[in-house]
């Protein structure tokens, strides 16, 4: 069952083996006082086991999944609008876009999503296997147009959704973990505990499916829209609930069965939540093995955001690096382009420009000697005293808090932003964009931004250069660029074959010396020299060069590589 989206009527849409129905709350509660047995209107018939049920944001179509079909009801008569069958396993569930009526998000058992067209019954994007467990549910974020998915493991994926259908990967979460880190920061378990008690379940099969999402958000007043805060969602799975800030992929609270001993239920099977506006929402609970369900009502309060719980520390090292390490390779660099001069002087033209001003021969003699001008008067200040510095400060103040508030908001249109990184001394940022290209921006964001194009795919990450001299862009066309200020071609372009797969991240490391990029499962190490010098005669030949140091590859799930600091 599944209520519609409207106020007015309120909806109902009930599926059994034999009929689709819905009906009318309201028009049922009359009939019922009247005497007379509550009627709906049938929408589908023989549809087989219905798993999952949905309204559209008007409460025109209910879409339907049955096995590995999606079928698009009229929620108004007895029509099947379409049939969707692309899915290779049975549909779990099935939403319709908040913001575009015609767009529909499916998940399945055979662990993909796809977003499908309903003018055209054809599928926009299919993603690829994100787990290794079935995907069960989905949940749009209509502010920033993002849409979740989660699966049986407890794994949740945050993808954008833009016009063009081409979904991004935003962010990844597993509630096991951040419910780890949110124990250990908060002082439930001791780091040692925990990895005891990880070491001692990996023998047991534990999961927290991920059953149903909806929005934790806390309105301060009501009558101010602006004043509530949408980043927050709550995850109902078996053992409980679990709210999580997304903006910093952090648990923020949880709530377990066990630990109210007076409830009548101890593994949840389904989960249906109802917000109301006076800051509580409505929890309807069905049991997972014994026939119960129970309503809960949780009061919603402002969590503070935990603060990240690492236990590592850096220290600067105290020796150089050892004989076989990569960080001792060096680059050796061309020479500068100084041509000695043979022979003695050259014959040179006498007037070096075009046009040569006359001598004054046959023009009128002047008549007026010079006068110098003896009554100017100085300013009495300096133009540098007037000069604005804008709202950039040499010195963060000591007695003002973080920044909490925004102070200005920058669109890029519909171009999905990527990556994004302030330059060292935060004058400047780098903006790397979905439609292949890298925007550099003034840190108050005033003025048009300098675009700077090259990649064939979307920008996966920008880095800035200790010096501020230079800055990269990896992207997902397998190429790494350097650009330099006030060039709009690259210095080094890393292409051609290098990298067998998309690069996800890239940064200038060890003090500028190196570039350390992640394509696929490997890390690559590589030496540089920016030269932007040029021949006269070979004017496209670069001199700038690219050694490959050191390379590290990951051979399975479990092991992970770690370059070390020195």
């Amino acid at each position: 069952m599944t209520f519609g989206k409207g106020s007015r009527p309120v909806l109902l849409c009930s599926a059994s083996a034999d009929y689709v129905i819905v009906w009318d709350i309201e028009r049922s509660q009359r009939r019922t006082q009247e005497g007379k047995v509550a009627a709906g209107i049938v929408i589908g018939s023989l549809l087989g086991e219905v798993v999952n049920l949905s309204f559209c944001l008007s409460d025109e179509r209910v879409a339907a999944c049955s096995g590995s079909t999606v079928y698009i009801l009229s929620s108004k008569k007895h029509e099947v609008i379409s049939s969707l069958k692309r899915h290779l396993a049975p549909v779990t569930s099935a939403e319709f876009c908040p913001w575009n009526k015609d767009v529909l998000v499916t998940t399945s058992e055979d662990r993909t999503f796809k977003v499908w067209d309903l003018k055209t019954e054809a599928v926009c994007y299919q993603s690829s296997v994100l787990s290794a467990s079935p995907l069960l549910s989905v949940f749009f974020l209509e502010e920033n147009r993002h849409f979740i998915t989660g699966s049986t493991d407890g794994q949740l994926w945050c993808f954008s959704l833009p016009d063009d259908h081409k979904c991004h990967l935003v962010t990844k979460m597993d509630i096991e973990k951040m419910e780890k880190r949110y124990q250990i920061h908060h002082g439930t378990v001791s780091h040692e505990e925990g990895v005891t008690e990880q070491s001692s379940e990996e023998n047991m099969e534990t999961s927290k499916p991920v059953l149903k999402m909806a929005l934790y958000s806390l309105f301060t007043d009501d009558s101010n829209e602006h004043s509530k805060d949408n980043s927050r969602i709550c995850i109902g799975s078996t053992d409980g609930l679990y709210v999580v800030d997304l903006a910093s992929s952090e648990l923020l609270t949880a709530i377990y069965f066990k630990d109210f001993t007076n409830l009548s239920i101890t593994m949840a099977g389904s989960w249906t939540i109802s917000r109301e506006s006076d800051n509580s929402m409505f929890l309807l609970v069905s049991s997972l093995f014994t026939p119960s369900v129970v309503l809960l009502e949780l009061i919603l309060c402002d969590h503070q955001g935990t603060p990240p719980c690492g236990n590592g520390f850096s220290v600067f090292s105290s020796s150089p690096p050892l004989p076989e390490s990569p960080l001792n390779a060096e680059l050796k660099k061309r020479e500068a382009m100084n041509p000695k001069k043979k022979g003695g002087i050259k014959e040179q033209p006498l007037v070096f420009h075009s046009k040569v001003r006359s001598s004054g021969y046959t023009s009128t003699p002047r008549r007026k000697m010079f006068s110098p001008k003896t009554n100017v008067q100085k300013n009495s200040f300096s133009k540098k005293a007037h000069k604005k510095t804008g709202f950039l400060l040499r010195d963060y103040p000591a007695d003002s808090a973080a920044p909490s508030v925004p102070h200005s908001h920058q669109r890029t249109g519909n171009k999905p932003v990527n990556c994004l990184q302030y330059s060292g001394d935060g004058k400047q940022i780098l903006c790397g964009l979905g439609d292949s290209s890298v925007l550099l921006y003034k840190s108050s964001l005033t003025g048009n931004p300098t675009v700077y194009t090259g990649h064939d795919k979307p920008v996966s990450s920008v880095s800035w250069s200790l010096n501020r001299q230079w800055w990269l862009s990896g992207s997902e066309d397998q190429s790494l660029r350097i650009w330099t200020h006030g060039s709009p071609e690259p210095a080094i372009i890393m292409g051609d074959g290098m990298f067998s797969k998309p690069i996800r991240s890239a940064q200038f490391y060890y003090l500028d010396k190196f570039i350390l990029l992640a394509s696929g499962p490997s890390l690559f190490l590589h030496l540089y020299n920016v030269d932007v010098t040029r021949d006269d005669i070979k004017r496209y030949h670069q001199r700038s060069a690219v050694k490959l140091t050191g390379s590290f590859t990951t051979t399975g799930n479990r092991h992970h590589c770690h370059v070390c600091h020195q």
